[in-house]
């Protein structure tokens, strides 16, 4: 039977929150709202067609939305060029050994395509992964599952044999919402996932079976 690992990107697998809170920071103030990290915080994981309008205001329009969403894409590759990206501990280790055992894997991330591209290629796992489902693939982001269920429809695993990775609670109500079991993995909070760790090298060496063997 195929069996598959769904991966979110920003902040499960590579530590890039810093870079998304310094160009959100910087492209807001240019449109002249004060950005706090708390409002940054409250919407990390979101497609950002979500997240402007509330920033901006209701009389923002499609081409402004589109121009501040695109401008402050291209600050956050411009950082992770400049700076460089670090996976987050655990991560390589995990995808490479889940390819090496056969499981199928996607990314499944509110992020740009291009953003996608930028970030497996820093961390050279680009040829890991057998679909990639982005922002531009997807009508309605996190915590819709769409994101999810389009990422399984392209490897042709079904749901239930399908495991999500994520990072933010908007993703783990999206996995759920996918009929599909989830590892929340976070440093802040303790997410309502099947299993939750605060690092990938908190799993156990069985957890991914065990998860898919549980249906």
């Amino acid at each position: 039977m195929p069996r598959a690992v769904l991966w979110d990107l920003d902040g499960t697998l590579v530590d890039s929150a810093e870079f998304h809170w310094l160009s959100w920071r910087d492209t807001m103030a240019a449109e002249g709202v004060s950005l706090t990290y708390r409002q940054f915080l409250d919407t990390f994981g979101q497609k950002n067609d979500r997240i402007l309008p509330g920033w901006l205001g209701p009389g923002a329009g499609a081409d402004r939305i589109r121009r501040v969403g695109d401008a402050k894409e291209a600050e956050y590759r411009r950082l992770a060029s400049v700076h460089g990206l670090t996976a987050l501990p655990g991560a390589s280790s995990w995808v490479r050994r889940l390819h090496a055992q056969g499981w199928q894997q996607a990314i499944a991330s509110s992020a740009p395509g291009e953003n996608v591209g930028v970030m497996l290629r820093a961390l050279a796992l680009d040829g890991m992964f057998e679909a990639i489902v982005s922002a531009e693939d997807v009508t309605r982001g996190k915590p819709d599952p769409q994101v999810f269920l389009a990422a399984a429809e392209r490897l042709g695993v079904p749901r239930d044999r399908c495991i999500v990775v994520e990072d933010a609670a908007v993703g783990v109500q999206a996995a759920r919402s996918a009929g599909m079991r989830c590892i929340g993995v976070s440093r802040a909070v303790v997410l309502d996932a099947d299993i939750a760790v605060s690092s990938l090298l908190e799993l156990p060496s069985d957890a991914f079976d065990r998860l898919v063997a549980a249906d």
